[in-house]
């Protein structure tokens, strides 16, 4: 079980930055909950969009960050007559320095994604569009949602290898969290109103989030082959499994958002709730890394 206490001693002095989409954010704020039972952190910087925040806990010298990103590489939505058309242009070969200019004062990198990757995509390396996903356009090559997320994380991860300035950062991947949409999407009436959680027996491993979960534990594990030549260190939080089971964690209609009435939030997780666990995950690698067994 997660024991906030017992967490801020291994983080004493240390700086942590959850990298990724929403879904981080999440995270990162149900950590914050959990950790104010040990100490209540100064918020000492944010953004004017709210995306990227910094909080500081005194009495233990340790600050906890949100770096946001939607792909971790570099990615533009088009634009037609000022307005989005949901549809981006990924460049595969670079990452987003919006989080990666960070790495060089980090302790602690935990790195997910994967939500955004659900639209249409323009694939380009170097100055070379490459592919496509979901594009259906001619003279094209085809690619599917896998590839670009297996070329996003390897992108970053190479990154991390290749910093100079990084020494002992350790970079732990949270798996893939399942969004629980039933019967549509979230903009065709999809919905998420059961009460509890599956059963193994209904547990089923062969959709595609076990696939998105594969791609990123396999590319953390050529990450680490090659870190470990530079004393880059990489782990795995890894949550997919047991988040599968929890249909019955979503906000759903219950999030209160009033921008967008009539949908369903099935890809966030109710606080306290599943989410919560994913610091326990945390906390059982970061002890392992540390060599700390008891």
């Amino acid at each position: 079980m997660f024991d906030s206490m017992a967490f801020m001693e291994m983080v004493r002095g240390k700086k942590m930055a959850f990298i990724g989409d929403s879904v981080a954010r999440n995270h990162i704020e149900s950590l914050l909950c959990l950790l104010s039972q040990e100490e209540i952190p100064l918020e000492i910087y944010k953004d004017t969009e709210d995306r990227f925040k910094k909080w500081y806990f005194p009495n233990h010298d340790f600050t906890l960050m949100i770096l946001w990103t939607k792909f971790l590489i570099v990615g533009e939505e088009r634009m037609v007559n000022g307005t989005g058309t949901s549809a981006f242009d990924l460049q595969l070969d670079k990452v987003e320095n919006s989080w990666a200019d960070f790495l060089p004062e980090l302790d602690y990198a935990i790195i997910s994604d994967g939500h955004w990757f659900f639209r249409v995509m323009y694939l380009h390396q170097g100055n070379s569009l490459t592919g496509c996903v979901y594009c259906n356009e001619p003279n094209i090559t085809k690619h599917d949602i896998s590839f670009a997320v297996r070329m996003a994380f390897r992108t970053a991860f190479d990154h991390i290898n290749a910093c100079k300035n990084c020494n002992g950062l350790v970079t732990l991947v949270r798996t893939f969290a399942p969004a629980h949409f039933e019967n549509g999407f979230w903009n065709t009436g999809g919905y998420c109103n059961r009460t509890s959680p599956l059963s193994k027996e209904e547990l089923d491993l062969g959709v595609f989030e076990w696939e998105m979960r594969n791609i990123q534990v396999e590319e953390m594990e050529r990450a680490r082959e090659i870190g470990k030549k530079q004393g880059k260190k990489f782990g795995v939080v890894d949550v997919t499994r047991a988040m599968l089971m929890r249909p019955d964690g979503h906000p759903g209609s219950h999030w209160g958002n009033k921008w967008m009435k009539g949908y369903n939030d099935c890809v966030h997780w109710c606080m306290p709730g599943p989410v919560d666990h994913w610091s326990h995950f945390l906390m059982a690698v970061m002890r392992k890394e540390l060599g700390i067994f008891s």
